[in-house]
């Protein structure tokens, strides 16, 4: 049995299935990833000064110019087969939950339903001061029209985007996220090195692991079946070959 056959006897077996993505499943859509050494978008921006929730309140004219740019940047790009595939196994069936750290939002574009985003989003942000939530665009027109930082209509409180920066706390969706993967039977990680904590527990609580990514990450020994190749195209022959396999 090759492995793309062993991940679908995995899969048809299994009555309770969790997906891990990361930066991986994105990239074909257009979106560079943080970590990979050839073109990662830490290897060229410090993260601690651009995404930053000290530098926000501290210095917002630094984080709105920066750190905010990369987040604006994400927005506009499109689910690619590899968000879809992982649709259809959830529509069929054979995928209980998405974990995600990822905030680009493209596996609710793609229509996925069940997800976890650990990192929070870009769909939108929230006044620090009295938690109200605000669409995304409506902080970007307004940084676009010079009011930095953006300010609350309500109490003129800062706006900031919803997503996980330094030096914030984890959403309650990691929370879930934890309780969901403690003890599921099959957790299949895409596109994820695996390398930030503390996303990069959940696979030790799985009974049973399986890793989709271009690179070997360190859980690979432990994991029932290891592919390192395109997430996309592997995502695609796995949803081709599902009804075939026992």
């Amino acid at each position: 049995m090759d492995r793309i056959d062993k991940v679908c006897s995995l899969l048809r077996n299994s009555k309770n299935t969790i997906v891990l993505t990361g930066a991986g499943i994105s990239t074909d859509s257009g979106i560079p990833d943080f970590r990979s050494a050839d073109n990662g978008i830490w290897n060229k921006i410090d993260p601690m000064e651009a995404l930053s929730s000290k530098v926000l309140i501290n210095n917002p004219k630094k984080f709105y110019s920066q750190g905010y740019q990369l987040l604006d940047n994400m927005t506009g790009f499109k689910p690619n087969d590899g968000h879809k595939a992982l649709r259809e196994l959830e529509k069929r069936g054979l995928v209980d939950y998405l974990i995600t750290q990822n905030i680009d939002d493209l596996h609710y574009k793609a229509g996925s339903e069940k997800v976890f985003e650990v990192h929070g989003n870009i769909r939108t942000g929230s006044c620090i001061k009295c938690g109200r939530e605000v669409k995304l665009d409506v902080i970007t027109d307004k940084v676009n029209r010079g009011e930095i930082p953006p300010k609350c209509d309500i109490c003129n409180g800062i706006l900031r985007p919803d997503v996980v920066m330094f030096g914030d706390r984890l959403p309650e969706d990691f929370n879930k996220a934890w309780q969901l993967a403690d003890g599921c039977e099959l957790l299949i990680v895409v596109g994820s090195s695996l390398s930030v904590a503390p996303v990069n527990f959940l696979p030790k609580l799985a009974k049973k692991l399986v890793i989709i990514n271009l690179e070997p990450t360190p859980f690979d020994n432990i994991a029932e079946v290891v592919i390192n190749d395109n997430c996309s195209l592997v995502l695609n022959e796995i949803l081709n070959k599902i009804d075939k396999v026992e």
